[in-house]
Formats: structure tokens, C-alpha cells, sequence
């Protein structure tokens, strides 16, 4: 099932690759967070450790972290497939609370309805990922009467004072692991929403989303963000950008399942999927414990500090973003709200 990359990039060469992930919509779209983070009034709390460029906000309360996230669904996947929509738009909210290194608690949904066949497709979709991940959706709200169908949710998740994994603490020296799992499959008119979980059962779902947490009680990670729209090294370059540094990447060590070419694959939304950062020495305990959730990891560069990301094939190599001049989102170290009071791995 696992191969490596090299030579699969159906022969798509670096530069052509590096041009088709920058100007992917999965990681342009994002830039319209900027003009949101500038327009926000921005103010530091002793009890917010962290918000802006995090896969969901961390609140201190007592001896808890609380984390809050809320995604929507794009229109979109939502007109090719309401029922994945409803069942993504649990996934989405699950995986930004698991990335932190937290446990998803419950879920509120805001429905807007045009169309009650439609609708009622997202809801089944709902239910079933519901009932896999066993997070449940406690109330939210309804719009019966609207011009247009929408499905958003927010989460709520808990994780240890000491223990969340953020995306902005990414350290230089530090080598940057990816776990994906491999074994899914390209859903009809979802070229790019790699699905690990709908053909899966319960338990195996349940083990993959505590992974992190796992992982963060043991300390063995700097940052961490879980690979969203913007594909692999999309979601890196989030990391990366909020961390104010940069990363050496190798394109042949990333893991790839048999069949898939690389440029779709490193576009593709991971049913299961995390980019972290960590000390070379954790690396290997870290691939271990993906493996015993089904999930495919590996080195595949490391953290620099000349602001850019460098993507390699081979003797070539090619800058896919410098952040001295290229916006993502715009969430940099300067946007955040009290990042200063966090200390990780104690």
C-alpha cells in the first residue's frame, strides 16, 4: 500500500509541482484570513493562551485547558455531496481539537435550509460520523427559511494545563514528521478529500482521533497542526508561518499510497493526517505510535530559520513560500493573543 514518492509525481517536475500547490485553491482561499485577523480588535487575557493561527483557540480554565473551534462546510462539497458534507463537518471540528492534543467533548450545529432534501442528507451525514466518534452534537441552531443550504459547526474540547500542541512553537533544529493514513480512497466528485474514515469502524476511528492526545502527554512535539484543505505542505506552511520560521522538505520521503500521483496526494485533505515538529530524537517514538493506529509516518524535512519553505526532489530545489513576502493566512507571531504565558513539553 505504502510507497515512496519518488518518481510519482506523474511527471509533473518541481517546478511545475511547486507551482500547482501554491496556487492551489485549498491554500489560496486562506488568504482572506488576513483581512479578518486585521479587522478583529486584538487584545491579551491571562486566560487566552492562544487564538489566531490555531486549529482552535486555547482558554485556561482552573486546572484545564478549554479548546473552542467552528468550521463550515465549502459550498461547493456541499452541492456534490450533502451527505459527506454533514459527515465532514463533524470530521473538521473533531480533527482541529485532536491536532491540539485534546479530547473533543460536544458540538453545536447551525443548519440553514432551502432545500429539505438537502438537508436532510446532512443530517444523515452527521449522524453517522456522530455515532463513529462518539462526540456528541447538543443543540445549535436552525434556519428554516433560508435562500441557500449551509451546514457550520463549533466544538468544544479539553486537554491538560502544559499539554496542548500548538502550531506556533515550531523550533529550529527541530525535524518535521507527517502521519497520514494510507489506506482510503477518492470519494465520486472528491478529488481531493482522501477518506480514511466512512468504510472504517468505531473503535480503530477513536483510537486514530486520541493519537495526539497520546502523544502530547508524552511531550514529544514542539507544534502541530492536523493537514486540512490546504494539503500537506499547505498545512506546513500555516505552521510554518505562525511559527516565524521556515523548513527544508524532501518530497520523496513523503509517504504516498500506491496508485495516487503526487500532486493530487499532497493537495488531498487527509481522512487522518498531522504535520508535527519535533526534536530528531522523539522522531522514531512518534512514527511508532502513529503505526499503532493504522497511521503511515515519516521525517520528511526539517525546521529552518530563514523564513521560507524549501521543497527538494532529488538535487533540485525550489522555494515554495517565503514568508518575508508570501501570505497564507497571515497569522504571525505578532497576530497572536497570549502566546507569551505558554510553556510546552512541562
Amino acid at each position: 500500500m505504502y510507497k515512496s514518492s519518488e518518481g510519482s509525481s506523474g511527471g509533473m517536475d518541481l517546478d511545475d509541482l511547486v507551482y500547482a500547490l501554491r496556487n492551489f485553491p485549498g491554500v489560496t482561499r486562506k488568504k482572506s484570513i488576513s483581512s479578518v485577523i486585521n479587522f478583529l480588535p486584538k487584545q491579551a487575557y491571562t486566560k487566552i493562551l492562544a487564538s489566531y493561527g490555531e486549529d482552535a483557540a486555547v482558554v485556561e480554565l482552573g486546572d484545564r485547558l478549554l479548546l473552542l473551534a467552528a468550521d463550515g462546510i465549502m459550498p461547493a462539497l456541499l452541492q456534490a455531496n450533502p451527505t459527506f458534507a454533514g459527515y465532514y463537518a463533524v470530521l473538521v471540528n473533531i480533527h482541529d481539537i485532536a491536532a491540539m492534543g485534546g479530547v473533543p467533548i460536544a458540538m453545536l450545529d447551525i443548519l440553514s435550509v432551502k432545500e429539505q432534501k438537502v438537508c436532510s442528507k446532512v443530517m444523515q451525514g452527521m449522524e453517522s460520523a456522530v455515532k463513529k466518534f462518539g462526540v456528541p452534537i447538543v443543540g445549535g441552531h436552525t434556519h428554516p427559511d433560508c435562500d441557500y443550504d449551509a451546514i457550520d459547526i463549533a466544538i468544544i474540547g479539553t486537554a491538560e494545563i502544559g499539554q496542548a500542541i500548538f502550531s506556533h512553537t515550531a523550533r529550529i533544529g527541530d525535524d518535521v514528521v507527517v502521519g497520514m493514513d494510507l489506506d482510503g480512497f477518492y470519494p465520486d466528485s472528491l478529488p481531493y478529500a482522501w477518506d480514511t474514515t466512512t468504510r472504517k469502524v468505531a473503535p480503530i476511528l477513536r483510537r486514530q482521533m486520541l493519537i495526539m492526545n497520546k502523544i502530547a502527554k508524552q511531550g514529544l512535539v514542539h507544534s502541530g497542526k492536523d493537514i486540512s484543505n490546504p494539503g500537506t505542505l499547505g498545512t506546513l506552511g500555516m505552521l510554518l508561518e505562525t511559527s516565524g520560521k521556515g523548513a527544508t522538505v524532501d518530497v520523496n520521503s513523503i509517504p504516498c499510497p500506491a496508485g495516487v500521483e503526487m500532486v493530487q496526494w499532497l493537495k488531498s485533505y487527509q481522512g487522518c493526517g498531522y504535520v508535527v515538529t519535533c526534536e530528531p530524537e522523539n522522531s522514531q517514538r512518534i512514527i511508532d505510535m502513529y503505526s499503532t493506529v493504522g497511521v503511515t509516518a515519516a521525517v520528511i524535512g526539517n525546521v529552518t530559520n530563514d523564513n521560507q519553505l524549501v521543497v527538494k526532489q532529488g538535487e533540485r530545489s525550489k522555494v515554495m513560500f517565503d514568508f518575508d513576502r508570501d501570505i497564507i493566512t497571515g497569522c504571525k507571531p505578532s497576530s497572536t493573543v497570549g502566546w507569551e504565558s505558554v510553556e510546552l513539553g512541562k
